[in-house]
């Protein structure tokens, strides 16, 4: 795959995802919702965001640090994409259960900061 091709499917699920996200803000009721309600709305803000993220990561990559493999960029960006989104989700959704505190949130940066170490520091064999 190009990396015309990679930012072209990126932008346009990317859109999409964004689209589906307004979809259910404004068609669900989260008062009244059931567990699909959450999932649909959690579901696509995580994909919004890591398709959001990943492309504004490797655009700062690509403009900052020429010196790395195009590939290698993109796959820094898209795992640290997701971690940052993960973070997002999972802070939202400990406040939708009055659990959000600084330790909280304290507690989840640095798990995901090992997990990203060890992701970094992993070699296949």
């Amino acid at each position: 795959m190009t990396l015309k091709t990679y930012l072209t499917i990126m932008l346009l699920g990317t859109a999409i995802c964004w689209a589906a996200w307004v979809v259910v803000i404004n068609s669900i009721d989260p008062e009244t919702t059931n567990l699909v309600g959450l999932l649909l709305f959690y579901s696509s803000l995580f994909l919004a965001i890591v398709g959001a993220s990943a492309i504004l990561g490797f655009l700062v990559r690509f403009i900052l640090l020429r010196q790395e493999l195009v590939f290698r960029q993109v796959v820094r960006a898209f795992r640290q994409s997701f971690l940052f989104a993960a973070v997002i989700i999972a802070s939202l959704i400990l406040q939708s259960f009055h659990l959000f505190t600084w330790y909280n949130a304290l507690f989840l940066i640095i798990g995901l900061t090992v997990l990203e170490f060890f992701l970094i520091s992993y070699k296949r064999v």
